[in-house]
């Protein structure tokens, strides 16, 4: 009996764990981020719209006080750069955004998700895509630095499962690389980021870059079911 990846669903089952990013495309205000559970690691994707308002932000999502924080530094972050980012001062003024966090039923918090947060933000003011085959963990400061986090080795694995491609982390997480599976380092491309600035370079594309950057799904796809399981 010779197994291999044609045949594997005859002997093994449908497959349990279906890969969260090979199907998506990239998409104006949403970002993805990974999250650490007791269980292991996750991925996590957060959303953003806006509409006709005065400047309020409304969180949803089971979200606890202290990615209700993030949300707000993030907000005042990007309110405080506008003019570099090329955000018009009336998007704060004229119109409230609504940041959610899917899966509503599952109480969500940790400091690990403000540079995932002030992406999708970004990506919603300035109207670019951000890149679906990429994801993120790190918190934020006010002044844009980007601050450790912990359970980085489960949050990789987590992104290699799901069918991402590169994966940007804090530099201060440095020391936690050194021991990381082969088959993640192999599969992930991992960049060490200090600032948003950096953040917001890798991540988002311009927006005429959508259609060519979609033709990588099939591409996502193929790498899951060759590379890594769970």
């Amino acid at each position: 009996m010779k197994i291999s990846v044609k045949n594997l669903e005859k002997y093994a089952g449908q497959p349990r764990v279906q890969s969260e990013v090979a199907g998506r495309a990239p998409e104006v205000g949403v970002a993805t981020g990974l999250a650490w559970t007791p269980v292991g690691g996750d991925i996590m994707f957060i959303e953003a719209i806006r509409m006709a308002g005065k400047g309020q932000i409304t969180l949803t999502g089971q979200l606890g006080d202290v990615m209700k924080e993030s949300a707000q530094a993030a907000w005042s972050l990007l309110r405080a750069r506008a003019g570099a980012l090329g955000i018009p001062l009336e998007s704060f003024t004229q119109t409230d955004v609504h940041l959610h966090v899917p899966a509503g039923a599952v109480p969500k918090d940790g400091p690990s998700a403000g540079i995932t947060i002030a992406t999708a933000l970004a990506s919603l003011l300035c109207n670019r895509p951000s890149r679906h085959d990429l994801a993120m963990t790190g918190e934020l400061t006010l002044r844009g630095r980007v601050l450790p986090i912990g359970g980085l080795k489960e949050k990789l694995t987590a992104a290699a499962r799901a069918g991402v491609t590169t994966v940007l982390v804090p530099a201060r997480n440095k020391s936690d690389l050194v021991d990381l599976p082969d088959e993640v380092e192999r599969l992930l491309d991992i960049r060490q980021v200090e600032t948003i600035d950096e953040v917001l370079e890798l991540a988002l594309l311009a927006p005429d870059e959508r259609a060519r950057q979609s033709g990588g799904v099939r591409v996502s796809a193929e790498r899951i079911q060759s590379g890594l399981r769970p």
